[in-house]
């Protein structure tokens, strides 16, 4: 059962990915499909990822995901995605999703967030170390 949660803001940080939710991305029901949200939560973990891994990575895990409210067409889907921890190999990403509607007038909606996790891989798709952060 979706929450109720009042209107916010978007995050004053850096966003990973931004687009235009569309009607060939809707459900039966006229709603954008759950996987379609979900696709764009991997591609957003997957970039911040591949940016700390330097270099490739393939996703392993969906550790946690939660749907908070539904998203329509035309709402313009943000997704805020950060590193909440580094292993050996694996990097687990934080990724919450924020919906902007226009209808009359903008309001600003935290539809779904969730955790993933990634390998870092080499050439041959095997795991490899995650390289010291950068500064």
């Amino acid at each position: 059962m979706p929450h109720s949660y009042s209107p916010t803001q978007l995050p004053d940080r850096e966003v990973t990915t931004r687009l235009m939710a569309t009607p060939t991305d809707t459900n039966v029901a006229g709603d954008i499909f759950g996987g379609w949200i979900m696709s764009q939560i991997d591609i957003a973990g997957a970039v911040v990822a591949h940016k700390r891994a330097q270099g490739r990575v393939v996703t392993v895990a969906v550790n946690s995901l939660q749907f908070h409210q539904p998203v329509y067409v035309g709402d313009m889907v943000s997704c805020y995605a950060q590193i909440s921890h580094v292993g050996r190999t694996s990097l687990t990403a934080t990724v919450e999703v924020y919906a902007v509607r226009e209808r009359g007038r903008a309001e600003c909606y935290k539809v779904t967030e969730a955790t993933l996790t990634y390998v870092a891989v080499d050439d041959d798709r095997q795991p490899r170390p995650v390289p010291p952060e950068q500064s």
